[in-house]
């Protein structure tokens, strides 16, 4: 028996599905209004915890009412503490919070009467003639089934796509209050590689100030192994007090990731009409780990197809150039040739930032990315480039 009907199903609350759910919502001009069932996870397990997302754009953009914060300069400073502090004008550094996200797109979503929103963790997914049928279970232990003409699933992978090197972008983060005035709001400091380099791989600093007493201060590690919980404080506790040089203050909130930086190819389709989209259609930059973007990018295409009538498949996040780059580097990093520290902060001091930021969002042109190229060690990177054919492919657990 079928629960629900529609056009569209999106299968997950988070920013991919919303992201698509607040632009079928709300046609173009002469477009269809296509029905839209959007399946949220109830709270518990299935639902991702609270989080925060980067991402650079030019001065206005649609969440804007939603930021905790923007900033136009960036700071990246060395290992023997050397800054780079760049204006990235005319884009800005924006930082915004899943709730707030979510409560701004739920509220757009609500108001347009176009798009039902389920709680409901969906099991499977069985391709049918025509679309697909959702199998999914509410909160109460009812089962609901959906009938979608297509379907965009946004659920995280229970294993990665095999790839010739996977790094793990893992952190742990403090949200602090402190008793004085300690920080600077008016500049991101982006990586600071004033932390103790793990064996392998690379570790930095991260601060976003949202006020002279507050921010939200960062441990990461690019490495092939997470950290224990005590590991990740005592990195932030070192950072925080020893490096940075807080005191009097005070933990208010937390937050934990792991990222997977892969070159794997991840599938964009699964069966005619069931797609993936966001971080599990390879949304997520391998190079750094940024994903809002390309989401952005991916659910603005997907919606225009399906309010055209074209076949909706989710174009590719990355361009074939930005992804062999990004092979290339995540191949010396891992494998020792470069220096990641110093990598990085050699292209904030030789390159514009605003044109590093367009480079890393996958925005230059071929000869932009040469000229970038000339600031990177260049015998490493070949040699990199020269392995990776003959480097096998391996499925790992997803992160």
């Amino acid at each position: 028996m079928v629960d629900l009907a529609a056009d569209v199903a999106v299968v997950g609350a988070g920013a991919a599905g919303l992201s698509l759910a607040r632009r079928l919502a709300h046609p173009p001009a002469g477009a269809p209004a296509l029905r839209t069932v959007l399946l949220a996870a109830p709270p518990g397990p299935a639902r991702a915890a609270p989080r925060t997302w980067c991402f650079w754009e030019p001065d206005a953009g649609p969440y804007d009412g939603a930021l905790t914060a923007a900033w136009q300069r960036l700071r990246v400073r060395g290992a023997d503490g050397t800054a780079v502090t760049a204006v990235i004008a005319p884009l800005r550094y924006k930082m915004l919070r899943s709730d707030a996200f979510e409560a701004l797109a739920g509220r757009e979503i609500a108001s347009s009467g176009r798009v039902s929103c389920t709680e409901a963790v969906v099991g499977r997914v069985e391709p049918t003639a025509g679309g697909a049928l959702l199998h999914a279970r509410r909160v109460d232990g009812r089962s609901v089934t959906v009938r979608a003409g297509w379907v965009f699933d946004s659920r995280p992978l229970i294993r990665l796509p095999p790839a010739r090197t996977t790094l793990l972008q893992h952190f742990r983060g403090w949200f602090v209050r402190t008793s004085r005035p300690v920080f600077d709001p008016s500049v991101v400091d982006l990586m600071d590689f004033r932390t103790p380099q793990p064996a392998h791989g690379l570790s930095f600093g991260y601060v976003l100030p949202v006020g002279p007493h507050e921010a939200l201060v960062e441990y990461t590690e690019f490495s092939r192994r997470v950290l224990s919980r005590a590991g990740y404080d005592s990195a932030l506790r070192h950072y925080a007090e020893r490096v940075i040089g807080l005191d009097g203050y005070e933990v208010t909130a937390c937050e934990q990731g792991v990222i997977p930086m892969t070159d794997a190819d991840f599938p964009r389709q699964t069966a005619p009409g069931v797609f993936r989209i966001g971080a599990c259609s390879g949304a997520t930059r391998p190079s750094t780990g940024y994903t809002f973007s390309a989401v952005q990018r991916q659910a603005s295409t997907v919606a225009a197809a399906l309010h055209a009538g074209r076949h909706p498949l989710p174009p590719r996040p990355h361009s074939a150039r930005a992804r062999v780059m990004d092979a290339v580097l995540l191949r010396a990093l891992d494998g020792g040739r470069v220096d990641g520290p110093a990598f990085f902060t050699r292209l904030f001091e030789r390159v514009p930032a605003a044109r590093l930021l367009r480079f890393l969002d996958g925005r230059t042109s071929l000869a932009e990315d040469l000229g970038i190229g000339a600031h990177v060690p260049v015998a490493a990177m070949v040699a990199s480039a020269l392995s990776l054919p003959f480097a096998p492919r391996r499925s790992l657990p997803a992160a």
